[in-house]
């Protein structure tokens, strides 16, 4: 089960959370639903390429990324939506498109949108189109250590 490593890592670090499953979804909009979980209290992961690196960006379900704000954030010269094929290989035991929001398992920056710490808790996919987990947001940054920047508009996005 894709979601094992992702507790494993949790119950080592003695966080606590508690996993929600829901019916098969794909969009972040329709897990949402599914879970009864408001989508600005659901985070997505968006996969990005940053100066051609692999990076997470996170943020709230009914947002998208903004490319010039995330450029601006990370540095970057170039930033640009990453396709499927790009990160297939790169997160054994996750299902496509459901990875957890943890790149320091997988050795990845991760950019987290503000609109997040809004929020006591974040709720995100757990591996599986299926399960979500949720945790504290404090425990969330501890772990993962994200950059924490505006990353969210609706001019010049990318879809995700």
């Amino acid at each position: 089960m894709p979601v094992e490593r992702l507790k494993q890592f949790l119950e080592s670090e003695g966080v606590k959370y508690v996993t929600i499953s829901h019916s098969q979804a794909f969009t972040a909009q329709e897990i949402a639903s599914s879970a009864h979980i408001p989508g600005k209290e659901l985070a997505k992961t968006v996969m990005v390429k940053i100066d051609g690196d692999m990076a997470m960006a996170v943020l709230p379900a009914d947002d998208r990324v903004d490319r010039d704000l995330l450029k601006q954030a990370a540095g970057a010269d170039t930033v640009e939506l990453a396709s499927e094929s790009d990160f297939k290989g790169l997160f054994p035991n996750c299902e496509l498109g459901a990875m957890p929001p943890f790149g320091n398992l997988w050795d990845m920056e991760v950019f987290a949108d503000e609109r997040l710490a809004e929020d006591e808790e974040i709720a995100f996919n757990a591996g599986s189109h299926s399960e979500l987990v949720r945790l504290a947001w404090e425990d969330f940054v501890h772990l993962v250590e994200p950059e924490i920047v505006h990353l969210t508009t609706r001019e010049n996005v990318l879809t995700g």
